[in-house]
């Protein structure tokens, strides 16, 4: 168990429930572009955005959009600590800093006593570009580098009685992250924020990513997570949801389970499934929580109500024809066309 933060209004670790987050792809100078992005994205069920602060001049659009947002805001800082600071005195609900790349640790140390005088979150973020040179010298580019690189940045803040952090330790290489990672939370209580860096396109990514943070969220590790993608930030949110869902991670949303189709399927199964997924996805956004499990689509009587006996509820179908089950019984039989409106009925009618 970790111990818990808050990042504005949002709860992270100490078994506070698993916080999504995703990061603007707007200039944050333009406020208004970015606060529809991040309203977008707090729709789709992101619970914490980040933005760039790349430069001073881009400090009065963040002020701007901390004090909008549905959304805690975290400023990301790189290269100059006075833009931590800056960020801090325009109302970021947190920052992510890299002590790896602020050079100036005096600087640093200004940043963390800011951070606790102000009470904000700080997620100290480690990259393998950016380890500490003692721990770079001694162990290389490792998980252990890693680690001993957060351990020793977190002294700073720590020293400071910084009593929000969470860590990152970001990686593109998976079996690095995952090491990391293991060790961190063996080593530490601090919250870790989960994360495979540069994961790549849309599909590669979504796949790298799941692995990672599957085997990592499977272990008990992890209080909040991105999936990074080379794609707009609304793909990262989508991407997150379905990775939860596979995981069984996501409260008040059933498991959909669907056969592949083979040539014993003799109804159009791939349209059923996608119609089924868009439903739960419509309900889940109005707010509503789903109580069913899991919901079976499935093909024909092999991948029907005796491969998905555990199903809440499902339909199988046959030559034109289908029945919906509940807990692996048949109850009802119906023709192909009306399988569907007949399923999405039954579902909408678990929805409250």
């Amino acid at each position: 168990m970790t111990r818990q933060i808050h990042l504005g209004s949002v709860q992270i670790g100490g078994g506070a429930p698993l916080v999504i987050q995703s990061m603007c792809n707007t200039k944050t100078s333009d406020a208004e572009a970015t606060l529809a992005q991040i309203r977008r994205l707090a729709d789709l069920g992101c619970q914490v955005i980040r933005v760039a602060l790349p430069s001073l001049s881009a400090v009065p659009g963040l002020a701007r959009i901390c004090a909008e947002s549905p959304l805690p805001v975290v400023a990301d800082i790189h290269f100059d600590a006075r833009l931590a600071l800056e960020a801090l005195s325009a109302g970021a609900h947190g920052i992510r800093v890299n002590p790896g790349n602020l050079p100036d640790l005096a600087r640093v140390r200004e940043v963390a006593e800011a951070a606790a005088r102000l009470d904000r979150c700080v997620r100290v973020g480690v990259n393998m570009g950016s380890l500490s040179p003692s721990a770079r010298e001694k162990y290389g580019l490792t998980a252990e580098a890693m680690v001993a690189s957060a351990l020793e940045y977190l002294r700073i803040f720590e020293d400071a009685t910084c009593r929000n952090l969470k860590v990152s330790l970001k990686s593109s290489d998976l079996r690095i992250s995952i090491e990391a990672a293991r060790r961190f939370h063996s080593e530490s209580d601090w919250p870790l924020h989960l994360g495979i860096t540069e994961a790549g396109t849309p599909m590669a990514g979504t796949i790298k990513s799941a692995i990672g943070l599957g085997v990592l969220l499977l272990e008990g590790i992890g209080d909040t997570i991105r999936v990074s993608l080379t794609a707009p930030p609304e793909a990262e949110i989508t991407a997150a949801h379905r990775i939860l869902d596979a995981l069984g991670l996501r409260p008040g949303r059933p498991q959909l389970v669907s056969c592949p189709t083979c040539g014993r399927t003799r109804i159009d199964l791939i349209p059923i499934a996608e119609a089924v997924e868009t439903e739960i996805d419509r309900l889940m956004s109005a707010g509503k929580s789903i109580v069913l499990r899991k919901i079976a689509v499935m093909g024909c009587e092999v991948n029907g109500p005796g491969e998905a006996s555990d199903a809440d509820l499902g339909i199988a179908g046959g030559n034109g024809t289908g029945v919906i089950f509940k807990f692996g019984k048949p109850v009802r039989r119906c023709p192909e066309a009306e399988l569907l409106p007949a399923l999405l009925e039954e579902i909408r009618a678990a929805a409250k």
